[in-house]
């Protein structure tokens, strides 16, 4: 093990020192940025040890990596908050990329820093380096990252960015987490439906040797079903993988993403749970945006690609000409009938005092806690119907299965 002595600065901007022991150099500044601190000095050392300077050991960090080249957006959001952090303690831009780019273990992540601190050192601003990766920065990010750098307030729009990306990485693991249980369900019942279908009916119903026409009429149903799995399985496979290639093929036109998400935005359910989130999406990021000091029409052009939903975006489109031909904001967001009229209402206030800005932020939170009551009652009620319609199924099946026995008992009797 090697001693470093070190200085660096944690996340909140405090200075720090001490001592550590690690493998290596790469090793040491791995440690440091497990406990949220930024390596700025780190020196091999040999003299005597202050038994008051905390000492740390880590492995050494060698050894394959098994990682993908996509970066997730998780991955992006740590990248920000420390960029941010990082600048709050009055570090440079390229200095800062430079140290979180050691930090990192992922390949992908660490050539994407190197090449960004590159760009930035050979004269790019690092607006201009970001859209180099339109898969990893979106239009958003870069656009807040510009306005940070012409405006000088850089920290302040990525203290916006960990704010927005924090909420859609929120809003992503719950729906995430919301979509696991159901889809278990579907699998585990479809499996069921099919082993009933194809394996047990069949040799029950060989096994009591009872004439087709003579089973009950929910049995007969079901045998007929079950002969057409068997000899005919492999047609509705390739009907199914065709299908699916020509509904992603439809999906991807405007046309049909336009009409997907109407139909997604009319559901039930799931309709009420995208509308409050694009609702809350649409004030914090707007917020953001203006208070970063983007224009109007701009924030409403960065806005309408966050949505995520071509109905709500193509409104946004209408909303841009309106206000292009001198209309208010708040005025053709209410004659869409899409937005929610508390928000129509707030913006409508927030332009008349001048404070749009801050009153989207505001709003932005109780949106959320709206969104998160809306996603909650989803996740409770999706995985419950979708037990009782299993269970009306299965039972359906066991008693068709078990119509002939019974019938066979009473005859017997009889």
């Amino acid at each position: 093990m090697i001693r470093f002595s070190y200085k660096a600065v944690s996340k909140e901007g405090q200075p720090a020192d001490g001592i550590i022991e690690a493998a290596d150099r790469k090793s040491a500044i791995s440690l440091l940025a497990q406990r949220g601190q930024f390596a700025l000095e780190l020196e091999e050392t040999s003299g005597p040890v202050d038994d008051s300077a905390p000492v740390a050991v880590v492995p050494p960090s060698g050894g394959p990596v098994f990682a993908s080249g996509r970066i997730s957006s998780r991955e992006v959001l740590l990248i920000t908050e420390q960029l941010t952090a990082a600048l709050r303690a009055g570090l440079p831009v390229l200095q800062a990329l430079q140290i979180i780019s050691q930090q990192q273990s992922k390949p992908a992540v660490r050539s994407m820093l190197d090449h960004l601190a590159q760009s930035v050192r050979s004269g790019q601003s690092l607006s201009e380096a970001m859209t180099e990766y339109p898969k990893v920065f979106p239009p958003l990010y870069s656009s807040m990252v510009s306005v940070g750098e012409t405006g000088g307030i850089l920290e302040e729009t990525l203290q916006q960015l960990v704010r927005i990306q924090s909420r859609e990485h929120k809003i992503q693991s719950s729906f995430r987490n919301a979509s696991a249980y159901p889809v278990f369900v579907l699998a585990v019942g479809f499996v069921s439906v099919v082993a009933i279908l194809v394996w047990i009916l069949p040799r029950l119903i060989e096994a009591l040797g009872i004439e087709p026409s003579a089973l009950p009429l929910p049995t007969r149903m079901l045998m007929g079903l079950s002969h057409f799995i068997l000899y005919y399985g492999w047609l509705m496979a390739g009907l199914l993988v065709a299908g699916g290639y020509f509904f992603f093929r439809w999906k991807r036109k405007p046309s049909g993403l336009l009409q997907w998400d109407l139909f997604k935005l009319k559901l039930p359910l799931l309709g009420s749970v995208l509308r409050t989130l694009s609702v809350g999406r649409f004030a914090r990021t707007l917020g953001s945006l203006t208070k970063c000091g983007i224009p109007i029409l701009e924030a409403l052009g960065v806005v309408r690609d966050t949505l995520g939903n071509e109905v709500l975006a193509q409104q946004i489109d209408h909303v841009c000409q309106e206000v292009r031909a001198g209309s208010d904001l708040a005025r053709p967001l209410g004659q869409s009938g899409l937005f929610d009229p508390l928000l129509v209402q707030i913006v409508s206030i927030g332009e008349q005092t001048g404070k749009l800005d801050e009153m989207l932020l505001q709003a932005a939170e109780t949106f959320d806690e709206q969104a998160d009551s809306v996603l909650q009652r989803y996740m409770s009620l999706v995985p419950s119907i979708l037990i009782l319609l299993l269970a009306a199924v299965i039972f359906f099946l066991i008693a068709a299965t078990l119509l002939p026995v019974i019938g066979m008992d009473l005859s017997v009797f009889g």
